[in-house]
């Protein structure tokens, strides 16, 4: 009975552990240049913020169209400077280096996506 209860005691700190690292990790950061398209609030539930950047990659060739590529991206409901500042850039249609963080996971109380915005540069263009 005593190695039950420890082995039970154990599993609940390991999964403690694990939910919290999954929840709170942070298994990328980087940063992606382009224009913000949108950010809105969604959900039916939980109301988080969602973002869509346009990124404009250009072909090998020289003179070649834009293709158009987008990177969608949460942004977390407490930040509510960043989401101002999205706000703007998406009004004015600036060009602007987006910092972000992938998580482990996505919850749906938290975001949409595995991708949170965590700082806005304008471009000096």
């Amino acid at each position: 009975m005593k190695f039950i209860i420890r082995f039970l005691i154990i599993a609940l700190i390991a999964f403690i552990a694990i939910a919290a690292f999954m929840y709170w990790g942070t298994y990328e950061e980087g940063v992606m240049a382009g224009k913000v398209l949108r950010i809105s609030k969604k959900g039916v539930i939980f109301k988080t913020y969602e973002g869509k950047l346009n990124l404009e990659t250009f072909g090998a060739l020289k003179g070649a169209s834009p293709i158009a590529e987008s990177f969608d991206f949460s942004v977390e409901g407490s930040n509510k400077e960043l989401i101002k500042q999205l706000e703007e850039v998406a009004l004015s249609g600036e060009r602007v280096n987006l910092h972000y963080k992938k998580r482990y996971m996505s919850f749906s109380w938290r975001g949409n996506t595995k991708y949170f915005a965590t700082m806005v540069e304008r471009s000096k263009q």
